[in-house]
């Protein structure tokens, strides 16, 4: 075949080459006869319980923020009202698979076409269980495997489906679909795989053609030629070059070329991202995201669990500060038995701190732990999604009875510094209202909800910019006022690791950043980069 070249959009940088596996391609065996009802049932619910455990054990092996994403397949799986169609189709005659499929394209066509952008961007994650259900009822015909180093080509992927392909082979993804601030790019990024989203001319992805990726770029090269090989491997060598620079720079200070100094903190989940690194590449950890703890398949954690986990981690920082974001829970975060179900706009709904202080009995348990783990170190309390001064101060109230409590019951504790995140537009604005301790960026929901682009669409990912002027002069309207009252302000988002951004941030007043672990080389070369006394490009 003749050369052929493709383009779309950078979701996650990188080089690969490799041979073209499609997951998206027909694959639907005959249905069988169906049985008597009650055993047809019985199937359905073994196959759910199967597709259940496999998701589970998914995200207990991905851990971190990957296991996070995943919740939404545990809560839909988990969920009676998903599986009732289905069930009623089985009474009416049909077969398990044949019942379970019809309900589930009626449930993914309604998610697609919904004008809410967060269920939208929900249609691979359904698209896969249902074929994760079918699976277990019966075989899928080939096409699902994907030999190591392939480049995958798929409309869109769920987190399920990437957590399952061995990356440390190599590899990319090729999405007709997608968005480069899906959840799927940010752990394309942080476990360097390459990845192109909306990608045109998807006919000519067949499977088995070879095919040349550069991800920076966003182009695809099929059948490429002698001299397109040659190239392409020299760009391969010039990228080889630059992450050994960057990885030079991973020890260091991260400090401007005019000498600035600034302060570089890690984005975790749990302690097993922060093993075999060196908690001196970093100042500490700026925000540590506790959702995956209550979201487990061993259910809502009590005081003592959060503790030890929380101790781990100020362990690891050795002395350090390590900054520890409340439940986040809700939006695109679901917990079964936690959250609301059935919002319209889950976004704008009960989230984050709205929601801990719904459930003062879970909250009242966390800010527990977290005060006998600031025994042991500098941990800091960041609330999520704080909207009004007297959701901060209502935090503070319930973190004064849970020291008295732990003082009654001799219990070591000490009372950690008390922030809030700056995601809301109305907490940026209004930031002079808020006597918080210190003050965090969340700049992914901060940019989606300032912007009005759902990070997850890729239809709106070009306005999903947190180099937005509207955004920027938002951060640097909370850095000046933490310049000017003596509070320090760090952005914790996806912005605080793109070298792209870096510059702009701190331009803007930022002198605080944290990041994910494997973005601490290219944030520091990018910091070393900038001379802060130039004025802005």
């Amino acid at each position: 075949m003749a050369e052929f070249r493709l383009f779309g959009r950078s979701a996650a940088p990188g080089v690969a080459k490799g041979v073209l596996a499609v997951l998206d391609v027909a694959r639907r065996p005959q249905l069988r006869l169906a049985g008597a009802p009650a055993d047809e049932a019985a199937a359905l619910h073994g196959a759910l319980a199967r597709a259940l455990a496999e998701v589970e054990a998914l995200a207990e092996s991905a851990s971190g923020e990957a296991a996070e994403m995943l919740g939404f397949q545990v809560a839909m799986l988990s969920d009676e009202e998903l599986v009732r169609p289905a069930l009623e189709g089985i009474e009416a005659g049909q077969s398990a698979p044949a019942a379970w499929e019809a309900a589930m394209d009626v449930e993914i066509a309604g998610y697609r076409d919904a004008d809410d952008d967060h269920f939208s961007a929900r249609t691979a994650d359904l698209e896969d269980i249902r074929d994760r259900v079918l699976g277990h009822l019966e075989p899928l015909a080939a096409g699902l495997d994907v030999p190591d180093g392939a480049v995958v080509v798929a409309a869109d992927l769920p987190i399920s489906r990437f957590l399952a392909i061995d990356w440390a082979r190599g590899g990319a993804i090729l999405l007709a679909r997608g968005s480069p601030t899906s959840h799927v790019a940010m752990l394309a990024r942080a476990r360097g795989v390459p990845m192109i989203v909306g990608l045109d001319g998807a006919a000519e992805l067949v499977a088995g053609r070879e095919a040349l990726v550069d991800a920076a770029t966003g182009e695809v090269v099929l059948d490429p030629t002698d001299a397109t090989r040659a190239a392409f491997a020299a760009r391969a060598d010039t990228e080889m070059r630059a992450s050994r620079e960057q990885a030079a720079f991973r020890m260091g200070p991260a400090v401007t070329r005019d000498g600035t100094r600034i302060a570089l903190y890690l984005n975790a989940s749990s302690v097993d991202e922060l093993e075999g690194l060196d908690p001196a590449i970093c100042d500490g950890v700026g925000l540590v995201r506790t959702e995956i703890l209550f979201d487990g398949p061993g259910g809502l954690p009590n005081e003592e669990d959060q503790y030890q986990a929380y101790r781990r981690i100020v362990a690891w920082a050795d002395g350090r500060p390590v900054t520890i974001r409340t439940l986040d829970a809700g939006g695109d975060k679901p917990i079964a038995g936690v959250t609301e179900d059935g919002e319209s706009n889950p976004f704008l709904g009960l989230r984050g701190v709205r929601l801990s202080l719904r459930r003062p009995d879970l909250f009242l348990t966390q800010l527990r732990a977290l005060a006998r783990a600031a025994a042991h170190g500098d941990v800091r309390i960041m609330l999520p999604m704080v909207t009004v001064p007297a959701e901060l101060e209502a935090g503070r109230k319930l973190m004064e009875t849970a020291l008295a409590n732990l003082a009654k019951d001799g219990l070591a504790a000490r009372r950690p510094r008390l922030g809030i995140m700056i995601e809301v537009p109305a907490a940026a604005i209004a930031i002079d209202q808020f006597d918080a301790d210190f003050f965090s960026i969340g700049s992914n929901d901060l940019t989606q909800y300032v912007t009005a682009a759902g990070r997850d669409i890729g239809s709106v990912a070009d306005l999903a910019d947190p180099l937005n002027p509207a955004v920027l002069r938002l951060i640097a309207s909370v850095a000046r006022h933490g310049w000017e009252t003596g509070r320090e302000v760090c952005l914790c988002g996806d912005a605080g690791g793109d070298p792209r951004a870096i510059g702009p941030l701190l331009r803007a007043g930022l002198r605080s950043l944290s990041v994910a672990p494997a973005s601490v080389g290219p944030a520091k070369q990018a910091i070393a980069a900038i001379d802060l006394r130039d004025p802005a490009p």
